[in-house]
């Protein structure tokens, strides 16, 4: 009894250490992607320099129980802010549209339209698969050096963060969050997110599932 009470203990204790090694790996990630990126994030529309191309960072429209998604919603919104300050001219929809009935890019240019932003500075990005997918496109395809990126804080932080990396110069737009109540899954998924941002970018070097042909924006 003794024995397994010994041999209980040292595997918890194990447990317990790989717990916490973990939580604490997970807090420098934290730390060095805020530290790399909290002067390139703006909240202010007045105060974000211009920049001829925003990127909206795609999500669905709705939320599973069918309800209007804030994320999307405040992303939209923040974008339009932008365009009629006159700190953007064109609007990159950047987001995943790898199934018939699920269409991101296309949700935002509508949702961009009702809000009567000219169809002819909208373009469409049906491969921004993943953050690292969007903005690593909005350079390569689209052939912005330069951009502002539209998204929430914690998603702009790590995006500009890929982008600092890749040698990108980009800012963020912080849309407006919601609630840790409302948007939990998506704050939790946003941690491992960021480890596997780390890991795309120092250990596999990561690039976008597709390419394809450049499009030069401003010539519709």
């Amino acid at each position: 009894m003794f024995k397994n009470s010994k041999k209980i203990f040292f595997w918890l204790k194990w447990i317990g250490i790989t717990f916490l090694s973990f939580l604490l790996f997970l807090l420098i990630i934290e730390l060095y992607i805020i530290n790399s990126t909290n002067t390139m994030l703006f909240s202010d529309v007045e105060k974000i320099p211009f920049k001829k191309v925003g990127v909206i960072l795609g999500t669905s429209k709705k939320v599973k129980n069918g309800y209007e998604n804030l994320f999307f919603k405040y992303r939209i919104e923040a974008a339009v802010a932008l365009y009629k300050a006159k700190k953007i001219e064109y609007i990159i929809v950047s987001g995943d549209n790898r199934m018939v009935d699920y269409n991101e890019p296309m949700d935002m240019k509508k949702a961009l339209l009702k809000y009567n932003i000219p169809e002819e500075v909208i373009y469409l990005d049906y491969a921004g698969f993943r953050t690292l997918d969007s903005v690593i496109r909005a350079s390569k395809v689209f052939g912005q050096d330069t951009f502002v990126i539209i998204s929430q804080q914690f998603h702009n932080e790590r995006a500009v963060f890929i982008a600092q990396q890749r040698g990108i110069n980009a800012i963020g737009f912080n849309a407006r969050g919601v609630s840790w109540y409302y948007g939990s899954k998506t704050y939790l998924r946003e941690r491992l997110a960021r480890v596997q941002t780390i890991l795309d970018i120092f250990i596999w070097n990561s690039q976008p599932k597709f390419f394809g042909d450049t499009i030069e924006i401003g010539t519709k």
